[in-house]
């Protein structure tokens, strides 16, 4: 099976959120099992990776730019949808998984070149679809968590089937935290950076580390900066593609993802037994399980501080969720022998039941 994941947004070396790092995750299992994989993504100017991609394109004329440093191909366009029809010719996949960001975009064009189609869904951002959902007509949806799920379901009628975000703990994110400093991930207005900034101030005696995963705009980056700038206790990191380097302790205070693009990164602490503060809200609840504290996000600033202040000082309180934080990042739904037949099930049926060109129902 020829297995191709396409995304608007930028991959693994430009851009290392949780949907970059958990296809990452599934592509390199799924190459692991002899399926071939590749991604299509887009491309950022900046940076190596950049310069190169267009010098690729330039010298060999290609209107995408490939790179195989991942262990499996990754193309990368200036406008992914635009070029989708270019890399189908070039790859030939059995099915092309839509990923979040301009999903209806990205998947209209497949639909032209009648190449079946899986839905991934991973956030409940519908502004962000490129198009009328309901353009692409019935496929096959998996979405990231039962929150996500039940709102695809309720505004548009599809019955998605639930896989979380597949992690592979021990290599990546297992170690030895030094309980050093408090780590917020992705210090993004979208993100809660507002919160992070706010707890920070209030708990002067407590190291922060906040660690790039997104590009900030050179505004929000000058902003953040000059926020910082009065605050001794917080660090801020470029982005590491080895999470566990970090040496991360209670994970991301602040975090507000809707619809849980977090998820990963909540996952991946809890493997190293690291209690997680996070928002009552979207698909966090799921991740997190018993192994943190859900704060809720239109609360009082007060109850932000009081759960940071009470994880960094109670010991037994932090042992206590961190024994809790390791046995949910190891319950079965996130096992990759129980998460293959679910996706081997979601590409046949994608693969079997895609509607053909001009067709607005499953076959």
């Amino acid at each position: 099976m020829n297995i191709l994941f396409a995304t608007a947004q930028p991959y693994i070396q430009q851009m290392f959120g949780g949907l970059q790092t958990s296809t990452d995750e599934l592509a390199s299992h799924l190459a692991g099992a002899g399926r071939g994989v590749s991604v299509l993504c887009a491309l950022m100017g900046s940076g190596t990776l950049g310069f190169v991609g267009r010098l690729k394109m330039k010298i060999f004329s290609q209107k995408a730019a490939c790179d195989t440093r991942l262990g499996y191909p990754v193309w990368r366009a200036w406008f992914p949808w635009e070029m989708m029809e270019w890399v189908l010719r070039q790859i030939k996949p059995d099915v092309v998984v839509i990923l979040a960001r301009q999903p209806v975009r990205m998947a209209m064009t497949v639909r032209r070149a009648n190449i079946p189609i899986l839905l991934v869904l991973q956030d409940v951002e519908f502004g962000d679809h490129g198009g009328e959902f309901n353009e692409i007509g019935e496929v096959p949806c998996v979405a990231n968590s039962a929150f996500t799920a039940d709102k695809y379901r309720q505004a548009f009628g599809v019955d998605p089937v639930v896989i979380p975000p597949l992690i592979d703990g021990a290599p990546l994110y297992r170690t030895e935290t030094t309980k050093e400093n408090i780590t917020f991930i992705n210090p993004h207005l979208f993100k809660g950076v507002d919160i992070a900034l706010a707890v920070a101030r209030r708990c002067p005696e407590i190291p922060f580390a906040f660690v790039e995963t997104w590009p900030l705009p050179k505004s929000n980056r000058a902003e953040l900066k000059s926020e910082l700038a009065g605050l001794r206790n917080v660090s801020l990191l470029p982005v590491e593609r080895d999470m566990k380097d970090l040496r991360e302790v209670p994970h991301s205070p602040g975090s507000k993802p809707l619809g849980g693009r977090l998820r990963s990164r909540s996952m991946g602490a809890q493997y190293s037994g690291i209690p997680v503060i996070a928002s009552d809200r979207g698909g966090l609840p799921e991740a997190v399980g018993a192994g943190g504290v859900l704060v809720d996000p239109d609360g009082p600033l007060d109850a932000w501080v009081a759960a940071t202040q009470r994880l960094w000082r109670d010991k037994e309180y932090y042992s206590k969720l961190a024994g809790a934080a390791y046995a949910h990042s190891n319950r079965p739904a996130l096992r990759w022998d129980v998460q293959l037949p679910l996706w081997e099930k979601a590409f046949a049926d994608a693969i079997h039941g895609v509607p053909r060109a001009g067709e607005n129902k499953v076959a």
